[in-house]
């Protein structure tokens, strides 16, 4: 659960100054660091960003009456603005899952020394 919060959190700071892709940047450093295992590392950084990105994209959704959501919905023909919050988040996820099982499995990797 800490590495989800220290992604949730850092990717949130990034985001502020940095391009969409830096959310990939903590969970490739905190996976590294903390080491857990690989679904469980993938897991956690996908829960973060998805709980992140998710949740911004739901907060715009209300802030604005629905009308970025429902225009981007009529846009791609998906019918429904909810379904383009839900894969606003699971893309965060998938970043940042990816992201994190990637950290992990790097400190996981047999080194070599000559």
């Amino acid at each position: 659960m800490l590495l989800t919060v220290l992604i949730l959190t850092t990717a949130f700071l990034l985001n502020l100054f940095l391009p969409w892709w830096s959310i990939a940047i903590p969970g490739l450093i905190f996976g590294y660091l903390l080491n857990e295992k690989a679904l469980l590392s993938f897991s956690l950084g996908f829960l973060a960003l998805f709980l992140l990105w998710g949740g911004q994209a739901l907060y715009i959704h209300i802030a604005n009456d629905a009308i970025l959501s429902s225009r981007i919905a009529e846009m791609l023909s998906l019918g429904s603005p909810i379904l383009v919050i839900l894969i606003t988040g699971i893309l965060g996820g998938l970043i940042s899952g990816l992201a994190t099982l990637t950290g992990a499995l790097v400190k996981q990797t047999p080194r070599k020394f000559d």
